[in-house]
């Protein structure tokens, strides 16, 4: 049964303050209940589909032949007409050139390749928290959450330590601000350097090869043709924004929800939940990216809704995570949530490259903060990232005794 489009716009979800200014957890019960697949229109003039379902959400993410992320896969550049490394960076990639590419990318990023960098995660991670540990109030973004993954996926990248500082602030202005008042353009030139980097970075790496991620992407061949620089640049582009946002967002969310549910860091620090379902239970409660978004290439359903060849469909993850057909009691934070078949790392062809990564470094983090920490005191409710992508906290004022 075909159904008839709902028009709904009780928030503007193409505007920041009205994702940060409202409860983003009410609204997609409502939107599950009344509008699962609803359309919006937007102030840019080209409206769009929003999907907020779980099982809508993972059966939009399996058809990747009805829904291409090759115009791009975040709303805003979407609304803004696409994204112009389309077909060319993996993220925003169709097949056949998506697979090519992924087996490429998944020479470096393997576990048992990624095992080899486990140890330097693990005391670096550990190294962190000991260093705020006892020391009184701390802001625990910006000593820990923004140092570790920034670093691990510049090791991966051999990248020197005298430019990350600036990597990790472009990073931060590329997908959202601090504030309602950011130059809109401020986005924009933040990719620009970073692609610009990685240009001069990738011509470096040709003449001079090591074994790193960029050197194997400077000298192999994708569909029997080699990469170009700019090619290259944006795929490192692609890896840094993937490995540092979204473990940086989880792991402020990680220890903003151990410090205010009392009885779920008992039960981590006694051993009576492991860290790896808790780990699980941070990706979904944080939903670091709140949605992803596809271009439909012809006409389908979803979730008995009809969608024209042409049409954005927008997934929100942040919905399907808090769906309560498939979690019992989602808005409860339980570290031992054994059934957790959460989005927040994509589903199907596209899910993340990085996911073995990013766990690695939650893991981390958890395992030091138990070692070391008897009571997380949350300070103050911290302040939401201004974006429509990611979720999280720019700061997180904290005590660990």
């Amino acid at each position: 049964m075909t159904l008839t489009a709902r028009s709904v716009s009780p928030l503007d979800l193409t505007d920041p303050a009205s994702l940060v200014d409202n409860d983003p957890y009410a609204y997609w019960e409502r939107m599950r209940a009344e509008a699962p697949v609803a359309w919006h229109e937007s102030p840019h003039g080209i409206g769009f589909w929003s999907v907020a379902r779980h099982a809508d959400v993972v059966a939009c993410y399996k058809d990747s032949a009805g829904l291409s992320s090759a115009r791009g896969t975040v709303l805003d550049v979407l609304l803004r007409g696409g994204d112009s490394a389309g077909g060319r960076m993996l993220a925003v990639m169709d097949r056949p050139r998506h697979r090519a590419l992924r087996r490429v990318l998944q020479q470096a990023f393997s576990p048992r390749l990624i095992r080899r960098v486990e140890r330097q995660v693990t005391t670096r991670a550990d190294n962190l928290v000991a260093a705020v540990v006892g020391t009184g109030p701390v802001d625990f973004a910006a000593e820990v959450a923004e140092a570790l993954p920034i670093n691990t996926i510049c090791d991966l990248l051999e990248l020197p330590a005298s430019d990350r500082p600036d990597l990790l602030a472009w990073n931060k202005r590329a997908l959202s601000s601090d504030a309602d008042d950011a130059d809109p353009m401020d986005p924009l030139e933040a990719r620009n350097e970073i692609l610009d980097y990685f240009v001069e970075t990738a011509r470096e790496r040709r003449r001079r090869p090591g074994e790193d991620v960029i050197s194997m992407l400077a000298n192999v061949r994708v569909e029997d043709e080699p990469l170009s620089d700019d090619d290259i640049a944006l795929n490192c582009y692609s890896l840094i924004l993937g490995g540092d946002e979204s473990t940086r967002m989880s792991t402020i969310g990680a220890l903003d929800a151990l410090g205010r549910h009392e009885d779920q860091w008992n039960r981590l620090t006694a051993g009576s939940a492991a860290v790896g379902t808790a780990v699980e239970e941070v990706l979904r409660w944080v939903t670091p990216a709140m949605h992803f978004a596809r271009t439909a290439t012809r006409e389908l359903l979803v979730g008995g809704q009809r969608i024209r060849a042409g049409d954005i469909v927008s997934m929100w993850n942040i919905s399907a995570n808090n769906d309560p057909a498939v979690f019992d009691e989602p808005r409860s934070f339980d570290v031992g949530r054994v059934h957790n078949p959460h989005v927040s790392l994509g589903h199907g062809p596209h899910f993340c490259l990085g996911a073995f990564l990013g766990r690695l470094e939650l893991t981390a983090v958890l395992n030091s903060i138990i070692r070391r920490v008897s009571t997380i005191e949350v300070l103050a409710a911290p302040p939401r990232v201004y974006s429509t992508f990611l979720f999280g906290y720019t700061e997180l004022r904290l005590v660990l005794r």
